[in-house]
């Protein structure tokens, strides 16, 4: 997928300072946005290069020249879900920085609004920034090339993205549940068509074929609190002496289901989210899979302001972030004769 969009700037792209500099475009941004973070020499070659080719990238003047809304727009599946406020101060901030503004949209867990919100919030911004999309391939694609578009937590070839690479954390998961014994769990899936469930149920499934770990699959309507809860009974009554669940929320609702159904943490059961936001405020501490999720908004403004500026969807890449397992008081050896 690549091409113009049709308000490229008149001055030269920042493509062309960062072929005339010989580093990436995200660099040439970075030269101006937040120098401290590249060498003086960097810095000093790429400012050259600008000058000589006569490349604008004051977001003013740019906006005189290109007729930039100086906005982007932020679209997330659910905003009160804890994994989308860190993210959505990333995105802030690093839009703070370079002086533009934030349009924020909710889908509710819902393709056909994020479709809807996405047309409109495109035309009253510069670019969007769709966290964990719902849309069908076919819609992002369509998308992308009417308009600046970058993906969070959604694998699309050609389309640009920063991807949470989850699995890495799930196989930590899935080890460290071996290593203390537990030979048959579960995983608590997220939403249908979310990128991020796939590769963490794929993840999770590979690993414990690995360790000789056999996996229940437990299905969640959504990922939230009261949908944790909902399957604590089933859980409770298998023979899965520890669940690893999508994220932290379900997490949550699966301990304070077990506990009503009598089912001590992490005596009688592990429990292991993932996303890392709300392990202070889980009783007991909750071990997690964890990611700097608020650096991903940050990525994927410099993303979006590279495709903005240079007016090519090539101008962004795959940007790929690892997680980590954090071992807490919620997980445990299994119960003898478990």
């Amino acid at each position: 997928m690549k091409g113009s969009h049709a308000r490229a700037p008149k001055h030269a792209t920042i493509r062309e300072v960062a072929a005339a500099a010989g580093v990436s475009t995200s660099t040439v941004s970075r030269a101006f946005s937040r120098p401290e973070l590249l060498s003086a020499a960097t810095v000093e070659r790429v400012q050259r290069e600008a000058e000589r080719l006569a490349y604008v990238p004051n977001q003013s003047a740019r906006a005189l020249s290109t007729g930039l809304r100086q906005a982007v727009a932020l679209i997330v599946p659910d905003v009160a879900n804890p994994f989308f406020p860190p993210l959505i101060r990333g995105v802030e901030r690093r839009c703070d920085e370079l002086g533009i503004s934030v349009l924020l949209g909710d889908t509710d867990e819902t393709a056909d609004k994020e479709t809807q919100l996405a047309t409109k919030l495109a035309a009253q911004s510069d670019g969007v920034i769709l966290a964990a999309p719902r849309s069908s391939e076919e819609v992002l694609r369509r998308l992308a090339e009417s308009t600046p578009v970058v993906l969070v937590n959604r694998d699309l070839d050609d389309v640009p993205r920063v991807l949470i690479d989850s699995a890495s954390g799930m196989r930590s998961a899935v080890e460290h549940l071996a290593t203390l014994g537990h030979d048959q769990i579960a995983y608590a899936s997220g939403p249908s068509g979310s990128w991020a469930d796939d590769q963490r149920r794929q993840a999770v499934r590979s690993a414990a074929r690995r360790h000789k770990v056999r996996v229940t699959n437990l299905k969640a309507s959504r990922p939230t609190f009261e949908a944790g809860m909902a399957l604590a009974p089933d859980l409770a009554a298998s023979d899965c002496s520890a669940v690893i669940a999508f994220d932290d929320v379900l997490a949550q609702g699966i301990i304070a289901g077990l506990q009503r159904q009598g089912v001590r943490v992490p005596a009688d059961l592990s429990v292991i989210g993932c996303d890392d936001l709300l392990a202070a405020t889980t009783y007991p501490s909750l071990t997690a899979i964890g990611a700097d999720i608020g650096e991903a908004g940050r990525r994927a403004v410099d993303q979006l302001m590279a495709v903005i500026n240079s007016g090519d969807t090539d101008a962004g890449e795959a940007v790929t972030m690892d997680t980590h397992l954090a071992v807490r008081d919620s997980t445990a050896a299994p119960r003898t004769g478990q």
